[in-house]
């Protein structure tokens, strides 16, 4: 007991480091960095433009869900900080649980305070969502790690799997490419609650996923009605400008107005020296953006990349090495210049911030490179150790190098944004793997078991598993 009392108070201890480390985000980036796209998502949310689908809508309404309650704009980047901060702390209780180490559960807490996580905490991005909620389910996920061997009713677990899909639904909500991130998490997730998933389990679980993930964008489609925007486009808009030569443009099948927009677009992206993201820096926008172009693009686009593989090829693999060695805005400055009259509630408090983060970019640049995350995704994934956090840190790194490397055909700009995820999920992942070489693996199901039915040292035969 006297021991259990020293635990408890360690664990709590750590609990008000993180509300104080919490509390400090929050005044930091008070009312929340805003950008324009995070600017044009307020003012769906506050409903003064009609709702679009150019970003994801879900963030949107969720906003002005928070501002219906709190009244102040302000509440998202306050729900921001405590989900990361939330879920850094429960980490942190199930390494303390797990190795009964106090260095490794301050190392985990203190991710949060680190400049390559830090910067973006209080930016109002889908990016920052999606990493955070992608955090959040691996919380679930070493909480279920922690109980799987104890005598945990089949409700706490179905309970812990069903708050965990709902993190990832709306990782992939909010961040449609972090589908291919989120499906090595879920993994992770089943396997930390059942030690050996039978089929049953499995499709039971990919089907809890399944609706956690359809319902609510079926729900968003039918009474939100989001404007249909085409923004899928835009990546086809990049390729066209930048594989096809402007003679070819010349001679595109398509509307004559839609093709003096490619070619002028094409020059005028080789002029200003655009390598992406011709939409905003290059194209001739009309007045309904991109929906009355978005069919001839796409049609344009299927003709001609097809004969044109090996310039498309060229001019991926081009700006993903971009990506990854040229990596570009590691830091949001405050907030973009609006009409709204939103400023930064602390200037000193930003400039502080600024200091950290660009003096560390400085300093230490590889850690806000690309190809450096990207190897270390690799590396967890095909090393992840022989402790007790070998699953888990094999799922990160899987999670992150699928993250990476799904932006080679879609990756609209070289931003550091597009790597927060992964950044965050392999520093966890080399943490666990530091503290798994103290701690045994765990001990293989009895031959011929499932998780439906396994018989554990401290655990009774489950009948709740199915």
């Amino acid at each position: 007991m006297p021991w259990l009392s020293r635990a408890l108070r360690w664990v709590w201890g750590l609990a008000a480091v993180a509300a104080l480390c919490c509390l400090g985000t929050i005044l930091v980036f008070a009312p929340g960095y805003l950008s324009p796209d995070s600017l044009d998502q307020l003012r769906q949310a506050e409903g003064k433009t009609p709702l679009t689908d150019w970003h994801p809508p879900v963030l949107s309404l969720v906003w002005r869900a928070l501002i219906a309650v709190t009244g102040s704009f302000a509440s998202m980047a306050v729900l921001q900080s405590v989900v990361l901060w939330g879920a850094l702390w429960v980490l942190t209780w199930c390494v303390w649980e797990l190795t009964e180490s106090r260095a490794g559960s301050l190392a985990v807490l203190g991710l949060g305070l680190t400049p390559f996580v830090l910067t973006f905490v209080g930016v109002v991005w889908k990016d920052v969502h999606a990493a955070f909620a992608l955090l959040a389910a691996c919380a679930v996920a070493l909480t279920g790690l922690r109980l799987r061997d104890g005598r945990t009713r089949p409700a706490v677990r179905w309970g812990l799997l069903w708050l965990g899909v709902l993190f990832l639904a709306y990782a992939m909500l909010v961040r449609k490419n972090a589908f291919v991130a989120a499906i090595p998490v879920f993994v992770m997730l089943v396997l930390a609650l059942w030690r050996a998933p039978g089929r049953r389990t499995w499709v039971t679980c990919t089907a809890a996923l399944v609706a956690a993930l359809v319902v609510p964008a079926a729900a968003i489609s039918l009474f939100a009605r989001p404007l249909q925007t085409k923004q899928g486009a835009q990546i086809m808009l990049d390729d066209l400008v930048h594989v096809l030569k402007v003679e070819e443009l010349r001679t595109a099948d398509v509307s004559p107005e839609l093709r003096d927009r490619l070619v002028a677009a094409a020059r005028e992206c080789r002029r200003v020296g655009a390598l992406s993201d011709a939409y905003w820096a290059c194209y001739q926008r009309p007045a309904d953006g991109l929906r009355g172009d978005s069919g001839e693009i796409t049609s344009l686009w299927l003709r001609e990349m097809s004969g044109h593989v090996p310039h498309y090829l060229q001019y991926r693999l081009r700006l993903f090495a971009g990506l990854l060695f040229e990596t570009d805005y590691p830091y949001k400055a405050g907030v973009s210049r609006n009409d709204l009259g939103i400023e930064v509630a602390h200037p000193r408090l930003e400039d502080m911030l600024d200091t950290y983060v660009t003096g560390m970019v400085t300093d230490v640049r590889w850690l806000f490179r690309g190809w450096f995350w990207l190897a270390v995704a690799l590396v967890l994934a095909i090393r992840p150790g022989k402790g007790a956090f070998a699953m888990p840190v094999r799922a990160l790194g899987i999670s992150s190098a699928a993250y990476i490397l799904g932006y080679l055909p879609i990756m609209p700009a070289t931003n550091f944004r597009y790597l927060y995820w992964p950044v965050i999920a392999c520093s966890l992942g080399l943490l666990l793997l530091w503290l798994g070489r103290r701690t045994p693996p765990p001990r293989p199901a009895p031959p011929g078991a499932t998780a439906d039915r396994a018989v554990t040292a401290r655990q009774p035969a489950d009948a709740g598993g199915q």
